[in-house]
């Protein structure tokens, strides 16, 4: 098993390196609604547009992409129609918060498209075993906005606290393929990405996104220096989840623990120094 990876961009010369090197989904991002107010400050924040999809997706041979879309609005439906027409091969509807929402959302797709449901808010987490009765394809957990919706400090925290760990198990036991949050590159991270890959081995995810430091191409002058750090940290990555098939449960126990003892150091110190992170 590897990873299926997540990686944004707008960019068509980045998103076919990203392609080159394995990433999976090329992931356009057109969600503006109420983000800024939810993640004020120095958060990633997209600036993509329809013309976007249309622009990159003839390009790709192997990646699928994938585009959020705006919170459910009366707008919706006609947004959702210009993204599949642009040749979206999957939508993801972020910060639903109701069994209506999902409904009218994967009623919105209507099978055109496969469908990614951003579970993101605790109403989410609420009423997630009347959702998994519908037919959608997959789910995901975002981290960053689950947290500030508990008004937790580090979001990381849903990994160490048993959130992520209890959602798993429903998703797994609804037979819907799911991910969590997403990864840095090796070596990197307030809480190490390697262990957050083996809490995605342990918990049977299939899914992440690369984070802004595994690639921040707004950081590099050229192609080819983007192509060079992809290289360098997809062969790390790929390499690192090979070697987890000799991983013992044991193995994992340990990770668990050492998982839920950094998130509690992080969540220390940065209460110490009257910081949230997102």
């Amino acid at each position: 098993m590897a990873l299926e990876l997540f990686y944004i961009t707008n960019r068509k010369s980045t998103a076919l390196i990203a392609e080159k090197y394995g990433v999976n989904r090329i992931w356009v991002d057109l969600e503006t609604m109420g983000k800024e107010l939810r993640q004020p400050g120095n958060t990633v924040k997209s600036r993509h547009k329809i013309s976007d999809i249309a622009e990159i997706k003839p390009a790709l041979s192997r990646a699928k992409l994938i585009v959020r879309v705006n919170p459910w609005n009366e707008g919706s439906a006609q947004e959702i129609n210009s993204v599949i027409d642009a040749g979206a091969d999957i939508v993801m509807l972020p910060m639903w918060k109701t069994v209506k929402e999902a409904e009218l959302f994967l009623e919105a797709v209507g099978g055109r498209a496969r469908t990614n449901l951003l579970l993101e808010t605790k109403e989410a987490v609420d009423c997630i075993d009347d959702v998994l009765k519908l037919d959608f394809d997959e789910i995901h957990i975002g981290l960053n906005d689950l947290h500030l919706s508990y008004g937790l400090t580090f979001m990381f925290e849903l990994l160490s606290n048993g959130t992520v760990e209890n959602l798993c198990r429903k998703f797994k036991d609804a037979g819907v393929p799911y991910g969590f949050g997403g990864i840095a590159k090796l070596g990197d991270g307030l809480l190490p990405a390697e262990k957050i890959v083996m809490e995605h081995y342990r918990l049977g995810s299939t899914m992440t996104i690369l984070s802004r430091t595994f690639c921040d191409n707004a950081k590099y002058d050229s192609p080819e220096e983007i192509d060079r750090v992809f290289r360098i940290n997809m062969k790390a990555l790929r390499e690192y989840e090979s070697s987890l098939a000799n991983a013992t449960e044991e193995d994992f126990l340990s990770n668990k623990e050492d998982v839920a003892r950094c998130v509690a150091n992080v969540v220390a110190e940065l209460k110490k120094a009257g910081k949230n992170v997102h």
